[in-house]
């Protein structure tokens, strides 16, 4: 199938930056054929008129919960550990492989609807994220969450799990999957060690919670005298590429292990601001080196997947924080959504940028729209004014999945009774006018 994209504004990589440009892009199965001349023997089944018209990179959400979308404004103003353990916990405990599947359908819809077209995923209930995502057209990467001490029963479980649900899902090219070992204060050292053995032996990434709250540095240092990130280092998880999640209370020590040991950083700004648990120090970590990039976290806990409005906060927060305007520039946080996000899931090679043989994962926003007029630098928009509803088309694989706003892969309206019904169920539809 072919699918031209004429005549239209796109953000492309030249050199080390990103140019917007005029020109047409043609898609041919569920990759980019060619920008700007058009290929021999290429045949469009859709032409896209470009008029008015930017494409992008499908923006990459490197850390959420995509199940948590139904807990959505009910566990909030509250501290880390009693919005975890005293209420997220508690509804986890109730939680039917349905109800994960009808909130990870929630969020494929928020996401896609705001731009964003691959997720990095850590979910509780097998098959259901998975299921979600084949259905969408979405493209995932999934890690079960690994909680555990030592050999116990349970953290053995999970990791069977984990490889069974990879194994479930080697049909579908849009899902490929990491091992989630929670955080340090739910696996313990030993069990941190068997998942990174498993990790190596199986040729895994790894995505963990790291530094998250002040309370979570204070229980690792008492009990292990280290910070998390040295926990973690020196148990095996950076033996594999990993992904550290928030990264928010860490130390200049911290830093060099991070940058040594070659792991990826996701900062969350909003969920890590609604927590209290303040800024990660993503200038001093882009300074040193360490690929950063972006994600929502859970709607639990945020409560939007819009990672334009991540990307808003991101560029616009270390300003103020460092008291100077040049902290985080609109080019460098587009970067840090897109192909940063992709290097961190070891796709850099497939998505995060529109290049000639990578994958066709593009978002096509409307420029006639308030927060994008005037054009006067559409770069320094993405950042600093877009939203997320100029997202009018949106193209995963190759496969449109989204045109003019309507979701083509999925039902909406059932998706909505669907959740409905899970917080009715649960006592969570506590209404507060």
């Amino acid at each position: 199938m072919g699918i031209l994209l004429k005549d239209i504004l796109a953000v492309v990589p030249e050199g080390d930056k990103d140019i917007i440009k005029e020109t047409n892009i043609y898609i041919e199965g569920s990759r980019i054929k060619s920008i700007g001349a058009e290929p021999q023997g290429f045949c469009a089944d859709q032409t896209i008129d470009g008029k008015d018209r930017l494409a992008i990179p499908g923006l990459v959400n490197c850390h959420t919960h995509s199940y948590m979308s139904f807990m959505r404004n009910v566990a909030d103003d509250l501290s880390f550990m009693d919005w975890l353990f005293g209420t997220i916990d508690p509804i986890e405990q109730q939680m039917t492989d349905e109800d994960t599947y009808w909130g990870a359908c929630l969020a494929i819809i928020e996401m896609m609807k705001s731009g964003t077209t691959c997720f990095n995923d850590m979910q509780m209930n097998i098959h259901q994220t998975t299921r979600a995502v084949k259905e969408s057209g979405m493209r995932a990467v999934i890690s079960r969450g690994l909680v555990g001490s030592g050999m116990d029963e349970g953290g053995q479980m999970r990791l069977r799990q984990a490889y069974e649900e990879r194994d479930a899902a080697r049909d579908c090219d849009r899902l490929t999957f990491m091992l989630g070992p929670h955080a340090p204060y739910t696996c313990d050292e030993a069990y941190m060690r068997i998942v990174s053995e498993e990790a190596k032996k199986n040729h895994m990434g790894i995505h963990v919670h790291l530094s998250e709250s002040e309370s979570e540095i204070q229980q690792i240092q008492e009990k292990y005298g280290c910070s998390p990130i040295e926990m973690a280092d020196r148990n095996g998880l950076f033996d594999v590429p990993a992904i550290a999640a928030h990264c928010v209370q860490i130390t200049e020590k911290d830093m060099e292990i991070l940058k040594r040991r070659n792991v990826s950083v996701v900062t969350n700004p909003a969920s890590n601001m609604k927590l209290g648990n303040g800024f990660a120090p993503v200038p001093a970590m882009l300074e040193k080196g360490i690929n950063v990039c972006l994600g929502t976290d859970g709607a639990a806990s945020n409560n939007s997947l819009n990672m334009f409005h991540e990307l808003s906060l991101l560029t616009l927060i270390h300003k103020g924080v460092k008291r100077t305007p040049q902290c985080i520039s609109a080019r460098e946080g587009f970067r840090i959504a897109t192909i940063n996000g992709a290097r961190a899931l070891g796709l850099e090679k497939e998505i995060g940028s529109l290049e000639e043989g990578k994958k066709a994962d593009i978002a096509i926003l409307n420029l006639n729209t308030p927060s994008l007029t005037p054009r006067n630098n559409l770069l320094a928009g993405l950042s600093y004014s877009a939203n997320g509803s100029e997202v009018e088309t949106v193209i995963i694989d190759g496969k449109i999945t989204m045109k003019d706003r309507k979701i083509l892969t999925m039902d909406e309206s059932l998706v909505y009774k669907k959740i409905e019904e899970i917080i009715t169920r649960m006592g969570l539809d506590q209404k507060e006018y």
